[in-house]
């Protein structure tokens, strides 16, 4: 691409978490070409003229790391000038949080490597992609309180337990759970399964599933 100081270039960037051995996880690629070539990165690219943003980061998503068919959340911009030594260029991230145990990670295009890296110990990153995933972590916190984003990465049946424990890995915190269970019956998105499940030495738990298996804010 032929870059010219006088035009504005538009990008996509995909946030994708997951959690695996109880920790709060995130795709990271490799960069194949400049600028930053080896440097970390999101996965992303830019936009092309005939498709619009969604498309373009879901194209992007599953040609660096073959991920697809997922829920994306649009979020802010992000385009302080500089933060591409290129030109200017505007890129708009999306947020997605998904099950990652059967995900197999494998690049294409221009990312020599996809896997996923703990969100507490990132290594260094191209562009202005901390400050962006930074910003997608505090926004998945508040999403998992205001929405049912979690339902991409929790089974279809599920106990409570398992549910809150993804909460509290999200969050990185302890959450009672006399409250946590008030706030979910409040909010009628879950639906009582007449089924059990054994959880340790304890009598069966009941399992649940949500009612709207696509994204809702409460």
């Amino acid at each position: 691409m032929n870059f010219k100081k006088d035009r504005f270039y538009v990008t996509v960037d995909a946030v994708v978490f997951t959690i695996l051995d109880n920790e709060l996880k995130i795709i990271i690629i490799r960069r194949k070409n400049p600028p930053f070539k080896g440097y970390f990165a999101l996965p992303g690219g830019f936009v092309e003229l005939d498709e619009n943003l969604d498309g373009a980061a879901e194209r992007e998503l599953k040609e660096e790391t073959g991920v697809e068919n997922i829920f994306l959340k649009k979020l802010k911009p992000f385009g302080k000038v500089g933060r591409d030594s290129r030109g200017r260029v505007i890129t708009i991230p999306y947020l997605a949080i998904i099950s990652g145990k059967n995900v197999k990670l494998h690049s294409t295009c221009d990312a020599e490597l996809a896997r996923w890296y703990s969100i507490y110990n990132l290594p260094k990153l191209a562009f202005d992609h901390k400050e962006i995933i930074s910003y997608a972590l505090n926004k998945l916190r508040s999403e998992i309180e205001k929405s049912n984003i979690a339902f991409q990465i929790i089974p279809k049946k599920f106990t409570l337990t398992e549910l809150q424990r993804v909460y509290e890995i999200i969050l990185n915190k302890k959450l009672d759970k006399r409250n946590f269970r008030k706030k979910l019956s409040e909010l009628l998105i879950l639906k009582e399964l007449p089924e059990t499940k054994m959880e340790g030495a304890h009598r069966p738990a009941r399992l649940y599933s949500f009612r709207l298996r696509e994204y809702k804010k409460f």
